[in-house]
């Protein structure tokens, strides 16, 4: 288990698919923003649909590949053993869900913290904390310097009006500082590993021009989704890969059919609050569980991080 751990964990390893998958994204990052750049968008409900349709089928499925994580470190194979983790799962899910019903300013500012923390696993070994915490929050705090107007509307259809004009003069406050200090961390970063400074440069810039939807979505997508699959099948011999992805299957259509079912029965919300709702209140009831999974794993392996 804790051999399985420390390869589950540790991005030492830039694979070659890796390096690709980040050129990748990079050059999305930059056909968005010039198409921004030149006035190219979708009509905001239009935006609105499409981030929602991309995210669901594209980015939540990455944590599907929480099963195979649990069972290569806990060794998860019985009735028993997968009914306690579905359990223990699905109640770190159930109370971010609550405390989005009881308190959604806290619930909202929890969020965007755990977020920018999770986020800023993405960057492979050697990536500074400093540099990690500038990556992490980029997507979150950056789009607030250009982009507060719209900021403030799609987080207060998540949280509340009164939420979102709290968070969002904050992250104002900091956007300017934080981008500053984002060009100073990519400077240096590409001293060591251009691959990982022009990933940087490309969330941050793809933040701060493209439109806070669109901007997340690419990154979602295209970086955080399909960096952490790469990591998680790299980990597992090649006969075992084919495999987790049948076995990531099951809650991927788990998570597809509950958002379907809360379309229907959230009838009496506009569509637009309606999508914002599922997507991110749904990530944040996600991501709890997730991150406490991936968090024991970095603890039964000594060194890395995913």
């Amino acid at each position: 288990a804790a051999r399985a751990a420390q390869c589950l964990s540790d991005p030492n390893t830039v694979t070659p698919a890796l390096r690709t998958q980040g050129r990748v994204f990079c050059g999305l990052a930059l056909a968005l923003v010039i198409a921004s750049s030149s006035g190219l968008s979708l009509e905001p409900r239009h935006e609105l649909l499409a981030m929602g349709a991309l995210v669901l089928l594209l980015g939540m499925p990455h944590g599907a590949f929480d099963v195979v994580v649990a069972r290569r470190l806990f060794v998860v194979a019985d009735l028993k053993g997968w009914t306690l983790f579905w359990l223990g799962y699905a109640g770190l899910s159930a109370a971010v869900v609550g405390l989005w019903l009881v308190a959604p300013s806290i619930f909202l500012c929890a969020f965007l913290i755990v977020s920018a923390l999770h986020f800023g696993g993405d960057p492979e070994a050697g990536v500074s904390w400093f540099g990690r915490v500038l990556y992490g929050g980029a997507v979150i705090v950056l789009p607030a310097l250009f982009h507060g107007t719209e900021l403030r509307r799609l987080l207060g259809l998540v949280a509340g009006p009164a939420s979102a004009a709290f968070v969002v003069p904050v992250l104002s406050q900091l956007a300017g500082p934080w981008l500053a200090a984002t060009v100073l961390a990519c400077v240096l970063q590409a001293r060591t590993s251009r691959l990982a400074a022009c990933e940087s440069a490309a969330l941050a810039v793809l933040a701060l021009i493209a439109p806070p939807l669109a901007a997340f979505s690419v990154y979602f997508c295209a970086m955080h989704s399909p960096r952490h699959i790469l990591r998680t099948l790299a980990s597992l011999p090649a006969d075992e890969a084919r495999d987790a992805i049948a076995l990531a299957l099951w809650p991927t259509l788990a998570v597809l059919g509950t958002a379907v079912l809360f379309g229907f029965l959230a009838t009496n919300l506009p569509v637009e609050a309606r999508v914002m709702q599922l997507v991110f209140v749904g990530l944040a009831a996600l991501t709890l569980p997730h991150m406490v999974l991936l968090e024991r794993a970095r603890r039964l392996a000594p060194t890395g991080m995913h």
